[in-house]
Order: C-alpha cells, then structure tokens, then sequence
C-alpha cells in the first residue's frame, strides 16, 4: 500500500513536471512568435531554433533569402556565422595541442617564423586565444604588452589558422570540414571564394530597407575568423559536441570554457570569456549560461547554451542593421523570452 502511494506521488510529481515544461515551452513559443512577426523597429529575417535535450522545441523561419524576387526562407538554410566561427578555431588549435603538436604558452615565433616584428617571441597562442596579444599588423609593434590589455580582432585567428597548417600539414579548411564531418554537420562548412555556394545573400536593414552585400569581406585568409557557414540544426549539433565535451579531453574542455578576460556586450552587458572569443559565461536572472554571437557581412547570429537545462537557443539572421543601437536587437529579445520563460515559477 505504502509502495502504491509512492509510486502514485512519483507519478503525479512528474506529470507536473512534464505540464510545466510544456507551459514554459508553449509560454517562449508564443513570445518568439510576436518578436520575428513584429515590424518595429525592425523586421526579423532570418530563423531560430530552441532544442533541448537533443529535440527541437521550436523551429520557424520569418522573411526573404531574396528580397527581389521575394524567396523565403527555409528553416534549413545556411547563413555565414561570422565571429562564431572562431570557436571551431579554438577547439582545432586545443585539439592539436592535445595531440603534443603544439604548445599554448610558447612563443609564436616556434610556428610562425616569417614573423620578423621582435613581439613574436613573447606572444604566445594562448594571447592569440584570448584577444590579449596587442597585434594590430603583423609588420607593425604591438599596441600594448601581450596579457596586459583585451582587443578584440581578426588577425590572432588568422595566425591561429597559419599556425594550424604549419603544425599540421594540413589547411584550416581541410581540418575545419573533417570535424564537420565527423560532427554530421552535413550543411555546414568554410566559404570558399573559388566555389558557387547556396549561402543566403546578406542583407544591411536600414529602415526597414533592404541591400544586398554584393561584396563579401570574407575570403580565404579570414576563414579562421569569421568564415564558416552552417545551419541552426547543425549548430544545435555544434553544442552537443562542444559542451558535453565530445571534442576535447576534460583537461582542455576545461581550459576553452574557463573564463579569462572580462568585457562589456551590447547584449549581454558585462561578461566574461573564454577562448574564441566569443564564448561568453553570463548569469543571468540567477541562471548561468554560454553565449556567442557573430555580426557583419549583412548577417546578425547568436547561439545561447543554458547547461543546467541542456537547451540551445540559436538565431541566424541575413540581416545586418545599419544603426548600431539595433545590432542584435531581435536576437537580444529572443533570449530575454526564453530566459524568462526558463527563470519563471
């Protein structure tokens, strides 16, 4: 009798449970609805995914992949990702310093010996990591001494993709894709000026105005930093891979989502990061969680990963706001939905 009681307590408790998951996920849904409909101040172009546990709780696309010929979206198109990319950067350079092929506090000048500028050797990878290498030119001085300042940029990644092709004979492209492979990220790979691909067009908003970037930045040197592309479901697979540490060993997973620089977001407002930059360890409303977010070439991206409840957030617009006060407006609104439905009793 006893044992009936318990197992019918149990039962109800987690009926409860599965009721207010649903309410949550039905009370997000909703609101991410209103926000990618909504034409102020500006339209929403582009697709957001919420999974949790592996599944899809909520996937739609909203707006053009053509504006001119008025093409809409699929949820499973595939977007330039921009500063995101830096994170497969990272983990490349940790999984090549695991295998003993490099070493993340000796000099650059080990893996880079062209380098002529005298910085090379006392700027390690692990500035070029974490933005607090001072490069500004690879043949002018440094702007300040390496691990005093944080300064964002491109060039540290595209050292980080030379140093991979030098330490492991192969391209960062080659070993980029092999991951993605690996992963069965099977629509996500390395933009390729010599290759037609089917990117989505970029788009700068101005006033709810749509043109196109006829002339991507991107080209086959920056790849390390800003050059992937991929899809909301691939990078739901992404974090899978990443934060449940199925890419690197415990010792540098630990490593690459330790923070180690501090800094200030127009979304997330004071954060600290990790290696690529863009891996972000925000506490928000009393709940931890990652974020990264990319911006530029007419596209507007960000992945959000709440590890207490194992849900990825991950929004990819073709658009690029033309005033700075709306950078990543939508995407800021996004999350605050989720992260209130998620927070609330």
């Amino acid at each position: 009798m006893i044992r009936t009681k318990i197992f019918f307590a149990l039962a109800i408790s987690l009926g409860l449970s599965t009721i207010a998951k649903a309410q949550k996920t039905e009370q997000y849904s909703r609101k991410i609805d209103s926000i990618i409909t909504a034409s102020t101040p500006l339209s929403f172009n582009g697709v957001v995914l919420v999974s949790q546990n592996g599944k899809t709780k909520y996937l739609k696309s909203n707006g053009y992949k053509d504006f001119d010929k008025k093409i809409p979206l699929k949820t499973d198109d595939q977007f330039e990702i921009m500063s995101n990319s830096k994170q497969v950067t990272a983990v490349l350079i940790l999984q090549t310093a695991e295998q003993g092929k490099l070493d993340l506090q000796t000099p650059i000048k080990k893996y880079l010996p062209s380098l002529t500028q005298s910085w090379a050797d006392t700027i390690t990878i692990h500035h070029l990591l974490n933005h607090t290498h001072g490069i500004v030119d690879r043949d002018k001085p440094v702007a300040f001494k390496a691990g005093s300042q944080f300064k964002y940029g491109n060039l540290s990644y595209m050292l980080l993709g030379e140093i991979l092709q030098n330490t492991t004979g192969k391209s960062f492209t080659a070993l980029a894709n092999s991951l993605f492979k690996k992963l069965k990220m099977e629509k996500t790979l390395i933009y390729n000026t010599k290759n037609k691909q089917s990117v989505v067009p970029g788009y700068m908003n101005e006033g709810n105005q749509f043109k196109k970037v006829e002339n991507s930045f991107l080209n086959d040197d920056i790849a390390p930093a800003a050059g992937v592309i991929s899809t909301v479901q691939d990078l739901a697979k992404w974090d899978e891979a990443l934060f449940k540490g199925k890419l690197l060993s415990p010792q540098f997973q630990k490593l690459m989502l330790t923070p180690s620089t501090t800094s200030q977001h127009n979304v997330f407002g004071k954060e600290s990061m990790g290696f690529g930059y863009n891996i972000r360890f925000i506490k928000e409303a009393g709940l931890d969680y990652y974020a990264v977010t990319g911006l530029g070439d007419g596209f507007t991206c960000l992945n959000v990963y709440f590890p207490s409840i194992d849900t990825s957030l991950i929004v990819l617009e073709n658009q690029m706001p033309t005033k700075s006060d709306h950078w990543s407006f939508k995407e800021a609104s996004i999350k605050n939905a989720v992260l209130k439905s998620i927070t609330s009793k």
